[in-house]
């Protein structure tokens, strides 16, 4: 009857079903029997606050203000993640984009994990003449050197073990279209060689076949690794590293550009909220500067699962700090703190993105920058741990 009014709901049964039941209900907050009139206070004064954001958020106005982060504004999502950024270093990166696009030249792509090197390939393809051609994406770093063979160059049946049928590889899928090659700097000797014969010749073998085959596709290569590091080493080849370094675009880490984190919490924000089925909740001035004070060393990557968890996790339609689970946001009170292995914290990562995304475990693949199969290997580890 009065929508527009905060609830908070007080019971003396704490179970399961009717915790969940008043969250998924809209309830403000949920409180238990005997009544902590500390805690009350806390919490009707926390739903005020959310009150003046959200009262804020809707005056007419141009545009936000101070304190004043809120939803898509109606808005429409795009069908698939894109470029967000008003940063002069991404400004110079849109450029480049256009500059390359109508070009057949090899482009490399730098930055650190996160920073969407793959949004900023996509970009070339939709703004090239192989725009209406297949865009093909590949992650080199998550298949051993005979399952990339296999998936770039396609095998015949009976090439190895488990081939019972024939196979296109994703050079011949990409057609006259894009073949981004992620993580190239993670490629084995060997296969760099047998790369550098299509980028020169256009042609490639399947596994297993001695019939040549062509391919017409422009390949975009990107790394978050040094290659001049890994020519001198000995590990990259050197006349691969020319063939594709023809024109380069480096990505700035997140931190390097806090002034676009909150148009890009905005759009990431929208974005989360149709995937969970509800709408953009707003942000508030102290989250957003939680946001703008972290240092994001998994760049937008991890500024997206923060807020896909924040949307699941907030209560009402504001989200507020202790909605973020920043790294280093709440310290133990124990001065005796124990540190987790990289492994445990791996699996309490991974379980986090796929609680997020409700099960999803190909779009929890796409949060991480994983396959599907890598990730399904870390669950089950997890499990059988």
């Amino acid at each position: 009857r009065a929508p527009g009014v905060d609830f908070v709901l007080m019971t003396a049964y704490e179970d399961l079903a009717t915790v969940a039941g008043a969250m998924q209900g809209g309830a403000a907050d949920f409180l238990v029997k005997p009544l902590d009139l500390h805690q009350l206070r806390a919490v009707v004064d926390r739903v005020f606050r959310d009150r003046e954001e959200r009262e804020r958020e809707d005056a007419p106005h141009a545009g936000p203000g101070p304190g004043e982060y809120g939803g898509s504004d109606g808005e429409a999502v795009p069908a698939r993640p894109t470029l967000v950024g008003k940063d002069p270093s991404m400004i110079e990166i849109f450029k480049r984009v256009g500059q390359v696009a109508g070009s057949d030249t090899p482009v490399v792509i730098r930055g650190e994990s996160g920073t969407g090197k793959e949004l900023i390939a996509r970009a070339i393809h939709d703004h090239s003449p192989r725009a209406a051609e297949p865009f093909v994406a590949v992650n080199c770093a998550s298949l051993s050197e005979t399952l990339l063979e296999s998936e770039l160059f396609g095998h015949v049946r009976g090439a190895f073990t488990g081939a019972d049928r024939e196979r296109k590889g994703r050079f011949e899928t990409a057609g006259r279209g894009t073949l981004f090659l992620d993580e190239i700097g993670d490629t084995t000797l060997d296969f760099q060689a047998k790369l550098l014969r299509v980028l020169q010749e256009g042609e490639f073998y399947p596994v297993g076949s001695d019939d040549v085959k062509r391919s017409r596709a422009r390949v975009l290569a990107a790394t978050h690794r040094d290659l001049e590091a890994g020519v001198e080493e000995g590990a990259f080849r050197q006349d691969l590293y020319y063939r594709l370094r023809v024109v380069e675009l480096g990505l700035p880490p997140l931190r390097e550009r806090t002034g676009d984190i909150p148009l890009l919490a905005r759009h990431l924000l929208a974005r989360a909220s149709e995937s969970a089925g509800r709408p953009a909740p707003r942000i508030s001035s102290e989250a957003m500067e939680r946001l703008q004070s972290h240092s994001w060393p998994g760049n937008v990557r991890e500024l997206e699962n923060c807020l896909a968890r924040a949307v699941v996790m907030a209560t009402g339609d504001v989200i507020r700090p202790e909605h973020l689970a920043l790294a280093g946001g709440e310290e133990p009170s124990s001065p005796d703190r124990v540190f987790r292995t990289l492994e445990e914290m791996e699996f309490e990562h991974v379980r986090r993105v796929v609680s997020a995304v409700g099960g999803n475990k190909s779009r929890a693949a796409e949060i991480l920058g994983i396959s599907r199969p890598r990730l399904r290997r870390i669950l089950e580890r997890a499990d059988d741990g």
